[in-house]
């Protein structure tokens, strides 16, 4: 099942890094990205241990 809201953010992965990345919308041609609508966006989780990079705040949450 899928949201019907608008996307907003654009989700990528490095999971070699460990790493997330959430931004603004992509242009749509990356296999490997995936929009997200705010709602989403806002409650986005990770594994342990793996970085989320959010683009709106230039901040960097880690979790332990």
């Amino acid at each position: 099942m899928s949201c019907n809201r608008e996307a907003v953010a654009t989700l990528t992965f490095d999971y070699d890094g460990r790493m997330v990345a959430l931004g603004p919308l992509g242009a749509g041609d990356d296999p490997h990205a995936h929009d997200l609508c705010a709602q989403h966006a806002e409650r986005l989780s990770v594994p342990s241990g793996w970085t989320v990079l959010r683009h709106a705040s230039f901040r960097v949450d880690a979790t332990e």
